[in-house]
């Protein structure tokens, strides 16, 4: 189990550097008007989403601060109602949100032993 746990931290973690490198430098409105950055970007999120159901409980509750079943829920989102899909949302998710993930995906993937 801790195994595939860590492949899935792993995924998380890859999943926001890769998020972080397709926006770094651009506006908000560079990814309503470029559908494949847009279409990327919901993509490494879904990633992101789906690979955070299978962190432990235990280890999620080292971070309470991290919002999980919301991290959860938007991939849910993105692939079913991906025709209400609200960009300022994930903009702010983007912002505000992907660093504190990141910084306690890092420190899970330090702290837990395989």
């Amino acid at each position: 189990m801790a195994d595939r746990s860590f492949y899935r931290l792993a995924d998380m973690q890859k999943s926001i550097s890769e998020i972080k490198s397709l926006l770094a430098n651009k506006a908000m409105d560079d990814l309503w008007n470029d559908s494949v950055v847009r279409a990327a970007f919901e993509r490494f999120l879904e990633v992101m989403s789906e690979a955070s159901r299978h962190v432990p409980d235990d280890w999620k509750s080292e971070f309470p601060e991290i919002e999980w079943r919301k991290i959860a829920d938007l991939g849910n989102h993105l692939r079913h109602a991906y025709h209400k899909t609200d960009y300022e949302i994930l903009w702010r998710v983007y912002e505000f949100e992907l660093p504190p993930l990141e910084e306690a995906v890092g420190e899970l993937l330090r702290t837990k032993s395989r």
